[in-house]
């Protein structure tokens, strides 16, 4: 658009004083041809002067050849008059008139005067050419130019003109798409890696290429991506040995454990050593793994499993569990490990922050292109329905219960939503999005939590 619009402007600026230049031209030639035309017949004119009385002839009157050769100039002169191109007039000085029809316009009268002239009126030009001295004074030749005559092939040309500008911008426009597109595919590329590096991808990588500055952008980019995937491994590393460190107190537990004289508290311990090194293992190997694979699995199976589990203590507490499951299964785009961890993280919650007695809530229903999950209790409420940002608690914990809930969710696609139970206590809601598939593939039964 910038460049059609700077080639009209040129062209315009260029074309309009030549198309002005052409008519002008035009004009002047036509003009010129007239006049050398209407000199031609002056010429004619001027023989009538220069007629003399002949001798005259044995048995003739005296003055009789004078007169035959004056009207033989005069027939000459009418032939010549009506042969021209253009239409011609010539007014003698006698008041006779000879060729086409005329008016005498107020410009002829100039002209007897002795003054050549030409006069624009209506319809086209009159090219007036004085003769002095013709019989019975000055005569006056008038040669008529009609308007088309004047701009006779000027359409022709500005058409010409019209067509060669167009076919100017057109060049333009294509000259200035292939320069652009030497910019533009650069540009396009750095910006598929970069949405491919934000999607998790590291190997990603652009071959920079275009002007010097796109070309600059694309290195910076490319190593940009090499420091990110360095930083990565780093941390991959720095998991890696704290697994081994982590993993050596724990073996001295297990040992201590071991070497206890009662079988029963032995056993006790060392089930606290292994739900230990499990969590710590699934911490590390959630630390190390490259990328987090959207994985999916049954939602009615997961939460009904992990309610299950939480009623237990929250019969000892005396709390009443009302829970309203869905007819399943209900796939959902969320790990089963991740999804009992939520639902861990909610109920936990529930737990932590009201008092023994309080009863809570579970609701999964389905919902169009997901589930939702709703987790509600009757104690004091959240007082807010603003998400609480990461790592804030008015109780007093970590606060990142919440925070798991919310990643849990948006990492499906979905999203969390605080607000109040109809009891007046919290409620918690979480739109879990389907998987790309129709249904979920069969999930393994997530790890207890103890």
């Amino acid at each position: 658009m910038l460049v059609a619009a700077t080639t009209s402007l040129v062209l315009i600026a260029l074309l309009v004083p030549l198309v002005l230049l052409v008519r002008t031209a035009a004009e002047s030639g036509a003009v010129d041809r007239a006049s050398a035309e209407a000199e031609s017949v002056a010429v004619a004119v001027g023989a009538l002067e220069a007629a003399t009385p002949g001798t005259a002839g044995p048995g003739t009157e005296p003055g009789a050849g004078a007169v035959d050769g004056r009207a033989a100039d005069l027939e000459t002169l009418r032939l010549t008059v009506e042969r021209a191109a253009h239409p011609t007039t010539v007014f003698l000085g006698d008041g006779r008139v000879l060729g086409a029809r005329a008016d005498r316009s107020p410009a002829v009268e100039l002209a007897s005067r002795g003054r050549s002239v030409t006069a624009a009126v209506p319809g086209g030009r009159e090219i007036l050419v004085a003769v002095e001295g013709a019989p019975g004074g000055t005569a006056v030749v008038r040669v008529f130019l009609g308007d088309d005559e004047l701009a006779r092939g000027v359409t022709r040309v500005q058409t010409g003109l019209l067509v060669l500008g167009l076919v100017l911008v057109g060049l333009g426009i294509l000259v200035a798409d292939r320069l652009a597109r030497a910019v533009i595919r650069p540009i396009s590329s750095l910006a598929k890696v970069s949405h491919r590096l934000a999607a998790g991808d590291m190997t990603a990588r652009t071959v920079p290429g275009g002007p010097p500055e796109v070309h600059a952008v694309g290195l910076a980019l490319n190593h940009l991506a090499g420091r990110i995937t360095g930083l990565l491994a780093e941390e991959r590393e720095n998991a890696a040995d704290l697994s081994h460190r982590l993993r050596t107190p724990l073996t001295g537990l297990r040992l201590e454990a071991e070497s206890l004289s009662d079988p029963d508290e032995a056993a006790r311990i060392e089930a606290r050593v292994d739900a230990l090194e499990r969590a710590v293992t699934a911490v590390i190997t959630e630390a190390r793994r490259r990328t987090r694979e959207r994985d999916e699995c049954d939602a009615v199976a997961v939460v009904g499993d992990r309610v299950a589990f939480w009623s237990v203590l929250a019969e000892d507490q005396g709390r009443a569990v009302e829970l309203d499951l869905a007819p399943g299964p209900i796939p959902v785009a969320v790990a089963a490990d991740d999804l009992a961890a939520c639902v861990d993280a909610l109920l936990g919650n529930v737990f932590a922050h009201t008092g023994e007695g309080v009863a809570l809530g579970v609701r999964l229903a389905a919902a169009p292109g997901g589930a939702v999950l709703t987790v509600t209790d009757a104690g004091p409420g959240f007082g807010t329905t603003a998400p609480l940002e990461r790592g804030e608690s008015g109780a007093g914990s970590t606060g990142l219960g919440l925070d798991i809930a919310r990643r849990t969710a948006e990492s499906s696609g979905g999203a969390l939503t605080l607000g109040a139970s109809p009891e007046g206590g919290a409620s918690v809601s979480l739109f879990l999005a389907l998987p790309r598939r129709a249904q979920a593939r069969p999930c393994s039964k997530p790890r207890p939590v103890r």
